[in-house]
């Protein structure tokens, strides 16, 4: 029951004025009362034992609305501690204002030069901005720049959370205006990407995104073929716990640059969990939700699907650090899965189904979702490893994978050759033969380590078993006329590389080649 209480509350009204209370309330102890004092300026002690008098018979007083003057007394007379007392907000309004920022759970203006609100999609958006708050702070706390509000504010019939971002320009913003700072947003959004991808947090201080994708996972079932349904709820109860931070609503509208510095906000969607659980988010608000529609991004982020699906494609092989497009369309596909998962429940749960346009929709991902589960047996991935096609056309990109790698570690150019060769040779030979005349996939993994550096790459196939280290070594000393046409790959191999080891296991060759640096 709300009871509102206007002007002054003082030892000449008092008694009046707790009367009339009384004389609303119902009877019962345990029936929530709100007195709702936006409209009270003043209060003396009389009217203290008023409020004092009502909070023995009815436990769940609540006081809202108050002033800071009025606040101000009631703190000071331990009022604060005995009940809920919520002050009274400053009311903003948006209207007219830039919109910088947008979100799953509320929309971000720009309502002076110094200053930005968060104004929440829920009405009853208390408990939202309290949680957000505390996220954000925890995450200042583990390194993550980014802004923590400083005010609570009425806008409409919401709330919402002030912040402090001088003069700042959202990486959307650049991009729509700025194209050719592309790169540079690229290059700086990803290092904020790692940097929150490579923060572990406390155990149990955030959710777990893994949760969040099983229950997108186990609503499916009832969309999806039977068999496709349980192998995506099984993809997903596969992939491993992960305590490492995640924002959960990754894109270039809640980047901020303000000043040189670039901040991270809103902050409500931080959790922990797997990279690709994000990855799948990123993919969505560049590509996912304008495949069908290209107009939905530039309403959303304000520049054109092609430069978003541009600045997707730069930001994954930056964040993988690699240039090899098996590699990344192997990572995309795996995020692909669980983003057409959250987008086709999403619609649905908004009625989707009943609009033309929803079930087209719908229907574009649903078929290409079943299209990825079809060829995909891990939604896990490794930047250290590259699933192939053995074919002798996929070369290139194989040595292209583990020059990558050597490159990082500043290898010289005559062991990057020497490597290169040893490369060619073990892979051209499973191209050839391990699943002759049918063709497979080969796994290459490639791991630079320890003190003096040395690298290891190993070589996994699923095709015939086949040993190449019980092959004789030909004997170099004969001439041409007596040498035989052949052998000298695996024999060049062992003579370039320090050890070469092989074994078959699982069913499954693995060849793994190691050099010091």
């Amino acid at each position: 029951m709300n009871i509102k209480l206007t002007g002054r509350i003082d030892s000449n009204n008092a008694a009046q004025i707790g009367k009339e209370i009384y004389e609303q309330l119902p009877e019962g102890e345990n029936i929530p009362i709100v007195l709702d004092m936006e409209n009270l300026e003043y209060i003396s002690s009389a009217g203290l034992r008023v409020i004092l008098r009502i909070k023995k018979t009815y436990p769940d007083l609540k006081i809202t609305g108050v002033n800071s003057e009025v606040y101000e007394i009631l703190d000071m007379t331990g009022f604060t501690e005995m009940m809920t007392v919520e002050k009274a907000y400053r009311v903003v309004s948006v209207e007219g204002c830039e919109e910088i920022g947008r979100g799953a759970n509320g929309t971000i203006y720009r309502i002076d030069q110094d200053n930005v609100v968060k104004v929440y999609n829920n009405a009853d958006a208390l408990s939202d901005i309290q949680h957000e708050r505390e996220v954000a702070k925890l995450a200042l706390i583990l390194g993550i720049p980014t802004a923590i509000s400083y005010d609570v504010v009425k806008v409409g019939e919401s709330y919402g959370s002030v912040f402090e971002l001088l003069n700042a320009s959202s990486f959307s913003k650049i991009l729509s205006t700025e194209p050719e700072k592309i790169d540079w947003c690229v290059e700086e959004y990803v290092k904020m990407l790692k940097k929150i991808h490579s923060t572990e947090v406390p155990e149990g201080k955030l959710p777990d995104m893994k949760e969040t994708v099983v229950s997108w996972a186990e609503f499916m079932q009832d969309y999806l073929p039977k068999e496709a349904g349980e192998k995506l709820l099984a993809l997903v109860n596969d992939v491993p716990k992960d305590n490492h931070m995640l924002h959960g609503d990754y894109h270039t509208k809640n980047l901020e640059l303000t000043g040189d510095e670039v901040l991270i906000i809103d902050m409500d969607t931080l959790a922990v969990g797997h990279p690709i659980f994000e990855l799948a988010s990123m993919y969505n608000s560049f590509v996912g939700y304008s495949e069908y529609d290209h107009e939905i991004i530039k309403k959303f982020q304000g520049f054109d699907f092609d430069t978003g699906v541009s600045f997707w494609k730069k930001s994954l092989s930056a964040y993988l650090g690699t240039n090899c497009e098996t590699k990344i369309k192997e990572v995309e596909r795996k995020a692909r899965i669980i983003g057409y998962t959250r987008m086709i429940r999403r619609s649905i749960r908004r009625n989707g189904l009943d609009t033309e346009k929803g079930r087209a929709e719908i229907n574009l991902w649903k078929d290409e979702l079943l299209k990825l589960l079809e060829n995909t047996d891990t939604l896990t991935f490794s930047t250290q490893e590259l699933d192939i096609e053995a074919v002798k056309e996929n070369l290139g990109e194989v040595q292209q994978f583990v020059e990558e790698h050597l490159e990082k570690v500043n290898c010289p150019p005559k062991t990057v050759m020497q490597i290169g060769l040893a490369v060619e040779e073990i892979f051209i030979n499973i191209a050839s033969y391990a699943y002759a005349p049918e063709k497979g996939n080969a796994t290459l993994r490639v791991e630079v380590s320890g003190e003096p550096v040395s690298v290891s790459i190993t070589f996994i196939d699923h095709g015939v078993p086949y040993d190449p280290l019980k092959k004789e070594d030909p004997d170099v000393t004969l001439s041409a006329a007596d040498r035989g046409i052949g052998g000298l790959g695996i024999f060049m191999t062992k003579k370039i590389m320090d050890d070469v080891t092989y074994e078959y296991k699982e069913g499954k060759n693995i060849l793994t080649l190691k050099k010091e640096l």
